[in-house]
């Protein structure tokens, strides 16, 4: 595994990588598959997507498979089972799905099952609706065979029993929410996933963007698709992955692309920000993107077999 670190830090703040791929790694083609994950988690998480695809599974059987990695590790405290709890110590997951057809599915505010990116699949192939939530979503997931088990781990437990003696809130950038999986396969089909416990010790009943199709995720298979971490508050208000799909329309490059829809939040704080919020962006052609609010954003990429763990960092 190589591991390099990029810096850029622009006059606003965003941090970007100043090349993505060397010309002695990786030349884009769309017919070489490539998984682009979020966050250090997507390192596994991008190895046992990519044994899909090799297997003869599909974009979308890839990103899911990935995204239940880190689903099922309880040392993953924003995502899945060990998620750090809400304010009143119960786990809350969100999940999205969106494939190459432009079908999604998706679930918030789902309590005690271990894998919400797969009920978000179900909903999408199996039901006529986008979007499950709460107890509805649990009966879903129940009534198609899932098990209920307990999601809070005695780690994250003992955690929250910690946070609450003090009550001091967190943001998410300090709890690295969210892991969104992004896969083209070798036919260059785009499909992508979304899976979180959300913001540590959030209000009992708080949805962020990553169940929402648009903001945390897009896919539109004839341009390319985008996803987010970060504060879902903010990336909702500016429907920033569908953002970053329709700048990659307009021509623009897709780390261009994720730079400009941080440059809208960037806007209507007149630049004063205490949160982060980062994009991932593939274009059909292969071409790979990124750019983040806040230092400290790592992002994974595997194409043709290779693994690359990109940190950008920077400062505003």
């Amino acid at each position: 595994m190589k591991r390099r670190d990029f810096l850029k830090t622009s006059a606003i703040g965003i941090t970007a990588p100043s090349i993505l791929m060397s010309d002695d790694e990786i030349k884009p083609n769309m017919n070489d598959p490539l998984i682009l994950s979020t966050w250090e988690h997507g390192l596994p998480a991008n190895d046992v997507a990519w044994k899909v695809l090799q297997n003869g599974g599909s974009a979308m059987d890839a990103a899911e498979a990935g995204a239940k990695v880190p689903e099922a590790d309880p040392t993953s405290t924003s995502v899945g089972f060990g998620g750090l709890p809400d304010e009143q110590g119960n786990v809350t997951l969100d999940a999205c799905v969106m494939d190459s057809d432009g079908n999604a599915g998706s679930v918030a505010f789902l309590q005690n099952i271990k894998h919400p990116v797969s009920v978000a699949r179900k909903v999408m192939e199996e039901t006529k609706h986008v979007m499950l939530v709460g107890e509805g979503a649990r009966q879903f997931a129940v009534s198609h065979g899932f098990e209920e088990i307990d999601l809070l781990t005695d780690e994250s437990k003992m955690a929250w029993e910690k946070w609450k003696k003090k009550r001091r809130e967190m943001m998410p950038h300090e709890t690295h929410d969210t892991i969104s999986v992004l896969v083209q396969d070798k036919n260059g089909d785009l499909t992508g996933a979304c899976t979180t416990s959300g913001w540590a010790y959030k209000m009992h009943g708080r949805v962020g963007d990553s169940p929402i199709i648009g903001a945390g995720l897009f896919v539109d298979n004839e341009i390319g698709c985008a996803a987010a971490t970060g504060l879902g508050e903010e990336v909702i208000k500016t429907t920033g992955s569908f953002l970053v799909v329709e700048l990659m329309r307009q021509g623009y490059d897709p780390t261009a692309a994720c730079e400009e829809a941080l440059n809208r939040v960037i806007k209507k704080h007149n630049g004063n920000l205490d949160f982060q919020i980062a994009y991932i962006a593939i274009r059909k052609d292969g071409k790979i993107g990124s750019a983040c609010i806040k230092d400290g954003f790592e992002y994974a990429l595997l194409q043709k077999g290779k693994n690359n763990l990109h940190k950008i960092k920077g400062t505003i």
